[in-house]
Protein backbone atom coordinates (compact mmCIF):
# COMPACT_ATOMS: atom_id res chain seq x y z
CA UNK A 1 0.00 0.00 0.00
CA UNK A 2 0.97 3.63 -0.47
CA UNK A 3 1.26 5.22 2.96
CA UNK A 4 1.34 8.68 4.49
CA UNK A 5 3.03 8.30 7.89
CA UNK A 6 1.98 10.80 10.58
CA UNK A 7 4.12 11.09 13.71
CA UNK A 8 6.28 13.50 15.66
CA UNK A 9 8.30 12.35 18.74
CA UNK A 10 10.97 9.71 19.25
CA UNK A 11 8.54 6.86 20.12
CA UNK A 12 7.17 7.11 16.57
CA UNK A 13 10.56 6.33 14.99
CA UNK A 14 10.33 2.56 15.49
CA UNK A 15 7.09 2.50 13.52
CA UNK A 16 8.46 4.65 10.71
CA UNK A 17 11.53 2.42 10.44
CA UNK A 18 9.38 -0.74 10.46
CA UNK A 19 7.15 0.62 7.71
CA UNK A 20 10.14 1.65 5.60
CA UNK A 21 11.37 -1.95 5.87
CA UNK A 22 7.95 -3.46 5.11
CA UNK A 23 6.29 -4.40 1.83
CA UNK A 24 4.45 -1.06 1.87
CA UNK A 25 5.64 2.23 0.38
CA UNK A 26 5.87 5.30 2.59
CA UNK A 27 5.37 8.12 0.06
CA UNK A 28 5.42 11.06 2.50
CA UNK A 29 5.56 11.98 6.17
CA UNK A 30 3.29 14.32 8.12
CA UNK A 31 4.74 15.81 11.31
CA UNK A 32 4.43 18.84 13.56
CA UNK A 33 6.24 22.07 12.58
CA UNK A 34 9.74 22.74 13.88
CA UNK A 35 9.60 23.76 17.54
CA UNK A 36 11.89 25.71 19.84
CA UNK A 37 14.15 23.48 21.93
CA UNK A 38 17.36 23.50 23.94
CA UNK A 39 18.96 26.28 25.93
CA UNK A 40 19.24 28.51 22.89
CA UNK A 41 15.53 28.03 22.14
CA UNK A 42 16.30 27.69 18.46
CA UNK A 43 13.91 25.98 16.05
CA UNK A 44 14.51 22.22 15.79
CA UNK A 45 12.84 19.60 13.59
CA UNK A 46 10.88 16.76 15.14
CA UNK A 47 12.65 13.39 15.43
CA UNK A 48 10.29 12.01 12.77
CA UNK A 49 11.12 14.84 10.37
CA UNK A 50 14.84 14.22 10.82
CA UNK A 51 14.43 10.51 10.07
CA UNK A 52 12.19 11.19 7.08
CA UNK A 53 14.68 13.59 5.55
CA UNK A 54 17.46 11.03 6.07
CA UNK A 55 15.31 8.56 4.11
CA UNK A 56 14.69 11.09 1.34
CA UNK A 57 10.96 11.35 1.98
CA UNK A 58 8.80 14.42 1.32
CA UNK A 59 7.75 16.02 4.64
CA UNK A 60 4.56 17.95 5.36
CA UNK A 61 4.64 20.24 8.43
CA UNK A 62 1.37 22.20 8.42
CA UNK A 63 0.39 24.23 11.47
CA UNK A 64 -3.20 23.05 11.04
CA UNK A 65 -4.82 20.22 9.09
CA UNK A 66 -7.96 22.26 8.46
CA UNK A 67 -6.41 24.21 5.61
CA UNK A 68 -7.90 23.34 2.20
CA UNK A 69 -4.40 23.29 0.69
CA UNK A 70 -3.34 20.59 3.18
CA UNK A 71 -6.36 18.46 2.30
CA UNK A 72 -5.52 18.85 -1.38
CA UNK A 73 -1.88 17.88 -0.75
CA UNK A 74 -2.90 14.69 1.04
CA UNK A 75 -5.45 13.86 -1.62
CA UNK A 76 -2.84 14.32 -4.36
CA UNK A 77 -0.59 11.73 -2.67
CA UNK A 78 -3.07 9.01 -3.55
CA UNK A 79 -2.40 7.02 -0.38
CA UNK A 80 -4.17 3.82 0.58
CA UNK A 81 -3.71 4.33 4.34
CA UNK A 82 -2.26 6.83 6.80
CA UNK A 83 -0.60 5.17 9.82
CA UNK A 84 -0.42 7.50 12.82
CA UNK A 85 1.88 7.31 15.86
CA UNK A 86 1.84 10.21 18.35
CA UNK A 87 1.34 12.83 15.65
CA UNK A 88 -0.03 15.34 18.16
CA UNK A 89 -2.84 16.95 16.16
CA UNK A 90 -6.47 16.03 15.56
CA UNK A 91 -7.34 14.89 12.04
CA UNK A 92 -10.46 16.71 10.78
CA UNK A 93 -13.37 15.07 8.98
CA UNK A 94 -12.24 16.47 5.63
CA UNK A 95 -9.09 14.34 5.84
CA UNK A 96 -10.37 11.22 7.61
CA UNK A 97 -12.02 9.79 4.49
CA UNK A 98 -9.18 10.55 2.06
CA UNK A 99 -7.10 7.34 2.42
CA UNK A 100 -8.85 4.23 1.11
CA UNK A 101 -8.26 2.29 4.36
CA UNK A 102 -8.43 5.31 6.63
CA UNK A 103 -6.03 6.63 9.28
CA UNK A 104 -4.65 3.72 11.31
CA UNK A 105 -3.57 4.92 14.74
CA UNK A 106 -1.14 3.10 17.04
CA UNK A 107 -2.05 3.97 20.64
CA UNK A 108 -0.04 2.85 23.66
CA UNK A 109 -2.77 1.27 25.78
CA UNK A 110 -5.36 -1.47 25.39
CA UNK A 111 -8.37 0.61 24.44
CA UNK A 112 -10.81 1.70 25.74
CA UNK A 113 -8.47 2.08 28.74
CA UNK A 114 -6.42 5.26 28.90
CA UNK A 115 -7.72 7.27 25.97
CA UNK A 116 -5.71 10.46 25.59
CA UNK A 117 -2.25 11.96 25.36
CA UNK A 118 -0.42 10.17 28.20
CA UNK A 119 -1.58 6.54 28.44
CA UNK A 120 1.75 5.09 29.56
CA UNK A 121 2.25 7.64 32.34
CA UNK A 122 -1.27 7.16 33.67
CA UNK A 123 -1.05 3.35 33.56
CA UNK A 124 2.04 3.42 35.79
CA UNK A 125 0.66 6.04 38.16
CA UNK A 126 -2.56 4.05 38.52
CA UNK A 127 -0.64 0.91 39.47
CA UNK A 128 -1.77 -1.14 36.46
CA UNK A 129 0.02 -4.47 36.16
CA UNK A 130 -0.59 -4.89 32.43
CA UNK A 131 -0.95 -2.43 29.58
CA UNK A 132 -0.33 -2.75 25.85
CA UNK A 133 -0.92 -1.15 22.48
CA UNK A 134 -3.86 -0.90 20.10
CA UNK A 135 -4.24 -0.17 16.41
CA UNK A 136 -7.56 1.42 15.53
CA UNK A 137 -9.23 3.56 12.89
CA UNK A 138 -9.30 7.25 13.66
CA UNK A 139 -12.66 8.97 13.85
CA UNK A 140 -13.66 12.39 15.15
CA UNK A 141 -13.86 11.23 18.80
CA UNK A 142 -10.69 11.06 20.93
CA UNK A 143 -9.32 7.49 20.61
CA UNK A 144 -12.84 6.11 20.18
CA UNK A 145 -12.51 4.41 16.79
CA UNK A 146 -12.96 0.70 16.05
CA UNK A 147 -10.09 -1.61 16.99
CA UNK A 148 -7.96 -3.44 14.45
CA UNK A 149 -5.36 -5.16 16.65
CA UNK A 150 -3.95 -5.29 20.18
CA UNK A 151 -0.98 -6.54 22.14
CA UNK A 152 -0.30 -6.66 25.87
CA UNK A 153 2.80 -5.80 27.89
CA UNK A 154 3.53 -6.41 31.57
CA UNK A 155 4.40 -3.33 33.62
CA UNK A 156 7.50 -4.26 35.62
CA UNK A 157 7.88 -3.16 39.25
CA UNK A 158 10.62 -0.63 38.49
CA UNK A 159 9.43 0.59 35.07
CA UNK A 160 9.49 4.30 34.40
CA UNK A 161 7.22 5.67 31.71
CA UNK A 162 10.31 5.99 29.54
CA UNK A 163 11.21 2.30 29.99
CA UNK A 164 7.71 1.11 29.24
CA UNK A 165 7.16 3.41 26.28
CA UNK A 166 10.41 2.25 24.70
CA UNK A 167 9.24 -1.38 24.80
CA UNK A 168 5.76 -0.52 23.57
CA UNK A 169 7.15 1.55 20.70
CA UNK A 170 9.15 -1.42 19.40
CA UNK A 171 6.40 -4.01 19.87
CA UNK A 172 3.75 -1.59 18.60
CA UNK A 173 5.70 -0.98 15.40
CA UNK A 174 5.33 -4.64 14.48
CA UNK A 175 1.65 -4.58 15.41
CA UNK A 176 1.17 -1.61 13.08
CA UNK A 177 2.89 -3.37 10.17
CA UNK A 178 0.85 -6.54 10.71
CA UNK A 179 -2.34 -4.48 10.87
CA UNK A 180 -1.60 -2.80 7.55
CA UNK A 181 -0.67 -6.16 5.98
CA UNK A 182 -3.98 -7.64 7.10
CA UNK A 183 -5.97 -4.63 5.89
CA UNK A 184 -4.41 -4.88 2.44
CA UNK A 185 -5.09 -8.62 2.32
CA UNK A 186 -8.71 -8.20 3.40
CA UNK A 187 -8.15 -10.31 6.52
CA UNK A 188 -9.19 -7.72 9.08
CA UNK A 189 -12.51 -6.23 10.14
CA UNK A 190 -12.66 -3.31 12.62
CA UNK A 191 -14.33 -4.13 15.94
CA UNK A 192 -16.13 -1.36 17.91
CA UNK A 193 -14.66 -0.56 21.31
CA UNK A 194 -16.70 -1.88 24.26
CA UNK A 195 -18.67 0.71 26.25
CA UNK A 196 -17.20 -0.50 29.55
CA UNK A 197 -13.67 0.00 30.86
CA UNK A 198 -13.19 3.51 29.50
CA UNK A 199 -10.57 5.63 31.28
CA UNK A 200 -8.85 8.85 30.28
CA UNK A 201 -5.19 9.87 30.17
CA UNK A 202 -4.84 13.64 29.73
CA UNK A 203 -1.43 15.23 29.30
CA UNK A 204 0.58 15.14 32.54
CA UNK A 205 1.41 18.72 33.45
CA UNK A 206 4.31 19.89 35.62
CA UNK A 207 2.01 20.44 38.61
CA UNK A 208 0.75 16.85 38.29
CA UNK A 209 4.35 15.68 38.79
CA UNK A 210 4.69 17.28 42.22
CA UNK A 211 5.23 14.60 44.87
CA UNK A 212 2.82 14.72 47.79
CA UNK A 213 4.55 13.09 50.71
CA UNK A 214 1.26 12.77 52.60
CA UNK A 215 0.36 9.94 50.23
CA UNK A 216 1.38 6.30 50.81
CA UNK A 217 4.85 5.19 49.69
CA UNK A 218 3.55 3.05 46.84
CA UNK A 219 1.65 6.05 45.43
CA UNK A 220 4.77 8.23 45.65
CA UNK A 221 6.80 5.52 43.92
CA UNK A 222 4.28 5.24 41.06
CA UNK A 223 3.99 9.00 40.68
CA UNK A 224 7.76 9.42 40.34
CA UNK A 225 8.15 6.53 37.90
CA UNK A 226 5.16 7.63 35.85
CA UNK A 227 6.61 11.13 35.50
CA UNK A 228 10.11 9.92 34.54
CA UNK A 229 11.53 11.21 32.27
CA UNK A 230 8.75 13.72 31.49
CA UNK A 231 7.60 16.03 32.88
CA UNK A 232 9.85 14.97 35.78
CA UNK A 233 8.81 14.46 39.39
CA UNK A 234 9.71 17.17 41.88
CA UNK A 235 9.35 18.47 45.40
CA UNK A 236 10.42 21.62 47.21
CA UNK A 237 13.11 22.36 49.78
CA UNK A 238 12.59 24.64 52.78
CA UNK A 239 12.50 28.09 51.24
CA UNK A 240 10.70 26.91 48.10
CA UNK A 241 13.53 25.87 45.75
CA UNK A 242 12.63 22.88 43.63
CA UNK A 243 14.35 19.52 43.80
CA UNK A 244 13.78 17.20 40.85
CA UNK A 245 13.48 13.52 41.73
CA UNK A 246 14.51 10.38 39.92
CA UNK A 247 12.91 7.01 40.76
CA UNK A 248 12.76 6.12 44.45
CA UNK A 249 12.89 2.81 46.33
CA UNK A 250 10.38 1.85 48.98
CA UNK A 251 11.84 1.01 52.41
CA UNK A 252 9.03 -0.83 54.25
CA UNK A 253 10.97 -1.35 57.49
CA UNK A 254 11.41 2.40 58.11
CA UNK A 255 8.14 3.91 59.33
CA UNK A 256 9.26 6.45 61.92
CA UNK A 257 9.58 9.44 59.57
CA UNK A 258 6.72 11.89 59.08
CA UNK A 259 5.54 12.83 55.56
CA UNK A 260 8.37 14.64 53.79
CA UNK A 261 10.77 14.33 56.76
CA UNK A 262 14.35 13.69 55.62
CA UNK A 263 16.94 11.41 57.19
CA UNK A 264 20.30 11.77 55.47
CA UNK A 265 22.95 9.13 56.05
CA UNK A 266 26.40 8.60 54.58
CA UNK A 267 25.12 6.36 51.80
CA UNK A 268 21.45 7.17 51.38
CA UNK A 269 18.67 9.67 51.94
CA UNK A 270 15.31 8.52 53.28
CA UNK A 271 12.08 10.52 53.14
CA UNK A 272 8.91 9.73 55.05
CA UNK A 273 5.47 9.25 53.51
CA UNK A 274 2.02 8.45 54.90
CA UNK A 275 3.10 4.81 55.36
CA UNK A 276 6.82 4.01 55.25
CA UNK A 277 9.93 5.71 53.93
CA UNK A 278 11.33 5.83 50.42
CA UNK A 279 15.01 6.04 49.49
CA UNK A 280 15.83 8.81 47.04
CA UNK A 281 17.76 7.92 43.91
CA UNK A 282 19.24 10.68 41.76
CA UNK A 283 18.12 14.22 42.49
CA UNK A 284 18.58 17.47 40.60
CA UNK A 285 18.83 20.65 42.67
CA UNK A 286 17.46 23.76 40.98
CA UNK A 287 19.99 25.08 38.47
CA UNK A 288 22.35 22.12 38.85
CA UNK A 289 22.96 18.68 37.35
CA UNK A 290 21.57 15.36 38.51
CA UNK A 291 23.53 13.63 41.27
CA UNK A 292 23.08 10.77 43.77
CA UNK A 293 20.91 11.89 46.68
CA UNK A 294 23.65 11.16 49.25
CA UNK A 295 26.08 13.45 47.41
CA UNK A 296 23.46 16.19 47.28
CA UNK A 297 22.68 15.84 50.98
CA UNK A 298 26.36 16.13 51.95
CA UNK A 299 26.78 19.26 49.89
CA UNK A 300 23.52 20.79 51.08
CA UNK A 301 24.43 20.21 54.74
CA UNK A 302 20.83 19.55 55.63
CA UNK A 303 19.83 20.56 59.12
CA UNK A 304 17.94 18.13 61.31
CA UNK A 305 14.18 18.10 60.88
CA UNK A 306 14.19 19.14 57.21
CA UNK A 307 10.82 18.47 55.60
CA UNK A 308 10.42 18.30 51.82
CA UNK A 309 7.33 19.74 50.22
CA UNK A 310 6.42 21.95 53.17
CA UNK A 311 6.61 25.15 51.11
CA UNK A 312 3.89 24.29 48.60
CA UNK A 313 1.77 22.45 51.16
CA UNK A 314 1.61 25.65 53.20
CA UNK A 315 0.82 27.80 50.17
Amino acid sequence: MRLLFAGTPTPALASLDALLASRHEVVAVLTRPDARAGRGRGLAPSPVKERALEAGLPVLTPVTLRDDDVVAQVRDLGVDAAPVVAYGNLVPRALLDVPTHGWVNLHFSVLPAWRGAAPVQHAIMAGDEVTGATTFLLEEGLDTGPVLGTLTETIRPHDTSGDLLERLAVAGAQLLVHTLDALEDGRLAPVPQPPDGVSHAPKVEVEDARVRWQQPAHVVDRRVRGCTPAPGAWTTLPGGARLALGPVTQVPDVDDLGPGQVRAGKRDVLVGTATHAVRLGDVTPQGKRAMPAADWARGARLAGGVVLGAAEDAA
